[in-house]
């Protein structure tokens, strides 16, 4: 089980990008690393290419680049806040489940 999912609303807590929060768009696990809306952005240089579609533009392209696991923080839904993320075990009759949990208010998520 994941520490950081998809749609997740995370909190960078390290990096240029320190304090912005944002929606983990993709997840890429065996880099280590998220994918956050509106964070890290980074200049790309891009050539002029010609696909079947239409003519793309070049130049200097702005866009998201990953950041890494250990630099995001999950944010609560119940409290609000940043928090790290332990896990409880829920019973639903005959079956037994693992579910994410807030280490400062105990919600889970």
């Amino acid at each position: 089980m994941r520490r950081i999912r998809k749609d997740d609303q995370v909190e960078v807590i390290a990096g240029k990008d320190a304090g912005k929060t944002g929606r983990v768009v993709k997840v890429f696990p065996e880099r280590s690393r998220v994918l956050v809306e509106g964070v890290n952005y980074v200049k790309k240089h891009e050539r002029i290419s010609a696909p079947r579609g239409g003519a793309q533009e070049g130049g200097i392209i702005e866009t998201e680049a990953p950041v890494h696991l250990s630099n995001v923080q999950p944010i609560c839904p119940s409290c609000g806040e940043s928090t790290r993320v332990g896990y409880v075990y829920e019973t639903e009759g005959d079956r037994r489940s693992k579910v994410r949990s807030c280490k400062r208010c105990d919600g889970t998520f």
